[in-house]
């Protein structure tokens, strides 16, 4: 006869989407301990308090898309977590600009989508309105999109375990603590880490750049891989702060995978501009020199690292020069607002996303959560999973529930 396992769940990873499970799943049964584990010193080090700080709206998203459904509710969702609970945040509301009328197509299919995935608060705008709203911002045509905003992930990642913690005295979260591999014998899991050993009756594995690795060290079988892209941020100076008030994004090419760089008001006054998208060589490097062994034979290694290479040759050559250019990058960003000059910008930090590249070279576009045995694996979650991690959560809840059977301690 098995021992009782210490935990009923393990959850690894302390992202806000791990962080959002864990909020999810202790508000739906608080009778079950869990334990969050995160390798880090911190909750949400990598992906989420290295993002854009933004809350989508779910414009973009291709009508019917397991992003486009978790986008909308989850941005509500954490909207309403917020003010109750007292997470930085501002639902400021941003303009999404064609500065040319080759763009106009892709800005009416923008539209169409977000009429179809029930966006509330949107409106066209023509030159002059878009003068009114941001009065340094050149375009022929907009749409405003009025509920999307900024908000502190780090924050929310943060408030959001505090609650869960609230609700189970039993539950734990454990920074510091590295993931190190699992093994299932019945329906008991011995997951091992850098401090010991932990039983448990059900894994949730919310990993965001490490995700493909322990899937498949677990056993799950897929033929994708996780390459990383790093995007680099310039900040406004003191003296240029006032030309942004809001958001400003482009018009993104549906070619490339990214939104395309654009302007940010953080929730501490500063004027983010960026990201870039260039190739990393460390999964987990901020540094435009960053590098590591396993992490660049891996994806170099890969053959659908080199067919999406081939196939994007010209952007990410573009995309490496404006990484090391100041000038280049300034280019850039005066599509939108003409004014800046070189001392208006000065470099700021650095992010890297996950995304799962397919053999033939494409990208993955919407979320993927896998499951084998008592596990669960979200493989792949993309911008805009911070806004919809809440979202993400409750379909992590629902799956344990009907796939893997979990019921509350007794």
């Amino acid at each position: 006869m098995q021992a009782k396992p210490n935990w009923d769940v393990v959850i690894v990873g302390g992202g806000i989407v791990g962080a959002a499970t864990f909020y999810k799943l202790q508000n739906s049964r608080p009778d079950l301990r869990i334990l969050l584990l995160e390798k880090e010193k911190a909750l949400a080090d990598h992906q989420t308090g290295n993002n854009s700080g933004v809350i989508h709206s779910g414009i973009y998203y291709k009508p019917g898309s397991f992003k486009a459904r978790n986008c909308v509710t989850g941005r509500r969702e954490l909207v309403a977590f917020a003010k109750q609970y007292g997470v930085k945040h501002d639902v400021c509301g941003k303009l999404i600009v064609a500065t040319d009328k080759e763009e106009l197509p892709r800005l009416e299919k923008i539209w169409n989508h977000g009429q179809a995935n029930g966006i509330e608060d949107m409106t066209r705008v023509d030159a002059a309105q878009i003068k009114e709203i941001e009065p340094f911002c050149e375009g022929i045509a907009g749409i405003r999109v009025g509920c999307t905003g900024i908000i502190d992930f780090r924050g929310a990642t943060e408030k959001m375990a505090e609650v869960a913690l609230g609700k189970q005295p039993k539950s734990r979260v454990s920074l510091g603590e590295a993931y190190l591999g699992v093994k299932q014998d019945g329906d008991i899991s011995t997951v091992r880490t850098s401090k010991g050993e932990h039983t448990t009756r059900y894994v949730i594995f919310c990993a965001g750049l490490q995700s493909d690795r322990l899937a498949k060290g677990d056993g799950v079988s897929f033929p994708e891989r996780i390459v990383g892209f790093r995007g680099d941020y310039y900040e406004l100076t003191e003296q240029a702060k006032h030309k942004v008030k809001h958001l400003i994004y482009p018009v993104p090419d549906p070619r490339f995978p990214f939104l395309g760089v654009h302007f940010t008001r953080m929730t501490d006054g500063s004027i983010e501009c960026g990201p870039n998208a260039v190739f990393t060589f460390k999964r987990e490097g901020y540094g435009k020199t960053d590098f590591d062994p396993k992490d660049t034979l891996e994806a170099l290694g890969y053959g659908g690292t080199w067919k999406l290479f081939m196939r994007n040759m010209g952007y990410g050559i573009n995309e490496y020069r404006r990484a090391f250019s100041k000038k280049l990058f300034l280019r850039t960003l005066q599509r939108l607002v003409p004014s800046l000059q070189m001392e208006d910008i000065e470099p700021g930090r650095a992010g890297v996303r996950a995304m799962l590249l397919g053999t033939d070279g494409n990208m993955v576009d919407d979320f993927r959560i896998e499951t084998r045995g008592n596990h669960i694996h979200v493989l792949n979650a993309p911008s805009p999973a911070a806004t919809a991690a809440l979202a993400i959560g409750e379909e992590i809840v629902g799956m344990a529930v009907e796939r893997l059977g979990i019921e509350a301690a007794r």
